[in-house]
């Protein structure tokens, strides 16, 4: 028998192998693994070899010989990392991918501008992507997760973003994003929105009533919210702290399925209004504003309440004694308001152990046994010319 040189069995391989995966993703898959590496530690290629079927590899899906998933990087706890860059050729001739992902990592350039239109499900969090974020991406038909947090992004959001109908999940927190956020057409079906730390501006546009989940904190954002906010029904959480946001908070908010309301560090002014039987929302904090009047007794129903640093007056209400003494309300911070009294509480009585109660810096005494934190100030009272003052304020 004639002697073959290795390189034949090679290529009788190289064929079998085509007989199960489609040629042109069977390159794409090579294009791939040239672009990435293993940081040291990371394992994730060393059983990608190609000698075998590219369709039993780590991350990489198939259906009908076709690839339908691919997921780059070792995904378990305490995984080391992968770098390189994305190679948006290789990902194009995908033409049957469905799901792309990236584990947190280090792989670094610009999220690629073609990808296929098969594509529903984009994860590339936690890496050294940069640069703008392709307007491209809204010619994806089916896509319905897009998640590119915690990158180096920059620019502003494309306008034509929010117009992928089958999107339902946005992610783009933690970046250098500038700008307005764009408005949302009608009919939108997102259900969560996540534009948390960027640098974005404006007021906030029209959003998708379909929401469930809405997180703007730590940007730039300002204007009025009360024309927004009351069409988003189906809320559980909110959160549009550390923002520039002004006029009165809108008492329909309260009255939302949500179990975390966070409006602090903005510049939210006047009375906080609230319909009654209100049961109450699990975590609020409504603190480091401009708010003033009397505390809605209706917020007791609350476990965890942040109303310090406002222009609160008058007599805290005793329902929020009852709701600590029966173990519901954990923790109220109401120090550095103009508040004169605790309804049922004196200086001498003590405060119910389960609980934490601040009331440093108001024109009145703390009970017994209130705690603060440290950053809570060292001053028991205002000035009784502050007290007086504000007082001739309120009335007048």
């Amino acid at each position: 028998m004639a002697f073959l040189p290795p390189l034949f069995f090679i290529a009788l391989n190289f064929i079998s192998v085509l007989g199960v995966l489609d040629p042109a993703d069977f390159l794409a898959l090579q294009a791939i693994r040239k672009s990435l590496y293993d940081l040291p530690g990371s394992r994730f290629f060393a059983t990608w070899d190609f000698t075998a079927d590219p369709c039993a590899f780590p991350g990489v899906t198939c259906r009908n010989a076709r690839v339908s998933g691919l997921a780059l990087g070792d995904s378990g706890a305490g995984a080391t990392r992968l770098a390189g860059h994305l190679d948006a050729a290789a990902l194009t001739r995908l033409s049957a991918l469905s799901e792309l992902s990236l584990v947190p990592g280090r792989v670094s350039g610009p999220v690629p501008a073609t990808l296929p239109h098969s594509l529903r499900f984009l994860a590339l969090p936690r890496n050294l992507l940069s640069g703008p974020i392709p307007s491209s991406l809204s010619s994806l038909p089916f896509l319905q997760t897009l998640d590119l947090s915690s990158n180096l992004l920059s620019g502003s959001i494309p306008s034509t973003l929010p117009h992928i109908r089958t999107l339902s999940y946005l992610s783009l927190r933690h970046n250098r994003l500038t700008g307005p956020i764009p408005s949302f057409p009608p009919g939108s079906l997102l259900l969560r929105l996540d534009l948390k730390r960027n640098a974005l501006s404006g007021p906030i546009p029209s959003l998708p009533s379909s929401l469930h989940y809405l997180s703007l904190s730590n940007n730039l954002l300002s204007g009025r919210v009360d024309k927004v906010l009351p069409r988003l029904t189906r809320l559980n959480y909110l959160d549009l702290s550390s923002n520039r946001l002004a006029g009165p908070i809108p008492g329909r908010v309260f009255s939302f399925p949500i179990s975390s309301l966070q409006l602090q560090r903005n510049f939210f002014s006047g009375p906080v209004r609230m319909a009654a039987g209100i049961v109450g929302i699990p975590f609020v904090d409504l603190s480091h504003n401009r708010l003033t009047g009397r505390i809605p007794a209706a917020l007791a129903g609350s476990e965890v309440l942040y109303l310090n640093d406002n222009r609160f007056t008058g007599v805290v209400p005793g329902e929020f004694v009852k709701a600590m003494a029966g173990g519901r309300l954990r923790v109220l911070y109401l120090q550095r308001n103009y508040l004169t009294g605790m309804e049922g509480v004196g200086p001498a009585q003590g405060v119910p152990d389960n609980a934490t109660l601040c009331l440093k810096y108001n024109c009145m005494l703390s009970p017994a046994g209130a705690k603060c934190p440290r950053r809570g100030g060292w001053r028991k009272m205002r000035p009784k010319d502050q007290c007086a003052r504000w007082r001739e304020s309120e009335s007048g």
